[in-house]
């Protein structure tokens, strides 16, 4: 492929190839704004001001001076450090085996447990509850606009709606009626630290596992992590041992 002349500054040619690689340090979610004719040309433009300012720097001595000296050793350190580190994590792989073994050794970190989405109204006496369930269900009024009418919860305002919730997010006796409870039906008055409750489940999601092909690429990703976090501790040590550290 063709790596076009975009500009000539201070007798440096600035091609497309010079351009991709100024765009793919951006970030990879920004790289596509950076493709239309508009942003290509600031970018050129960008590319032409370091050409004139690395020029001057040259011409006014500044690539003489320790300062720009250490500078370059730093930079080169850097260099060599990040290729050594990716020479050493370059043969580090995972196995399907090792992948699927973590998967059927830890399938409670892919679960989901059961959940119930459901509505309440809160009220001080049991008294209450039964009035506000009569007349519910004698059509005076709407579960939510009795939640509204009658509940001291903050979910009130929401028609009593409490949204989604699992095992261990309430209360113990809240929870057993609500996980108990026929869907669309009201429950009788449920008793718990807070007062009376009438619970009305909208929905109920059983307990469900994570398929290994929902989650094989997540679980290779996470353990080769961890095998070249292993590979470069070990290295390190390794290092230590050959080259001799002394801290102070």
């Amino acid at each position: 492929m063709e790596n076009k002349v975009l500009a000539v500054a201070a007798g440096n040619e600035i091609t497309e190839k010079d351009l991709s690689a100024i765009i793919s340090r951006y970030p990879q979610e920004q790289r596509a704004t950076l493709q239309n004719e508009v942003q290509k040309k600031q970018l050129i433009e960008q590319l032409i001001s370091f050409e004139l300012m690395s020029k001057f720097g040259k011409e006014i001595g500044l690539n003489e001076t320790q300062e720009y000296k250490e500078a370059m050793e730093n930079i080169s350190k850097e260099v060599i450090t990040s290729m050594a580190i990716n020479k050493v994590l370059a043969d580090v792989t995972v196995t399907d085996e090792e992948v699927k073994n973590y998967y059927d050794n830890n399938k409670e970190a892919f679960s989901s447990p059961a959940t119930v989405s459901a509505r309440h109204i809160l009220v001080e006496t049991e008294e209450e509850a039964k009035n506000a369930k009569e007349e519910i269900s004698n059509g005076s009024i709407s579960f939510g606009d009795a939640a509204m009418k009658y509940s001291t919860c903050p979910s009130n305002q929401q028609g009593g709606n409490l949204g989604e919730f699992s095992k261990g997010m309430m209360v113990p006796e809240f929870e057993e009626a609500a996980f108990n409870a026929e869907i669309g039906k009201i429950t009788e008055p449920v008793k718990t630290q807070f007062g009376y409750h009438l619970i009305v489940v909208d929905a109920k999601n059983e307990a469900s596992v994570k398929s290994f092909e929902e989650v094989k690429s997540n679980v290779l990703n996470e353990l080769l992590k961890q095998n070249q976090h292993t590979k470069y501790d070990q290295m390190l040590k390794e290092l230590e041992g050959k080259y001799g550290v002394e801290r102070k």
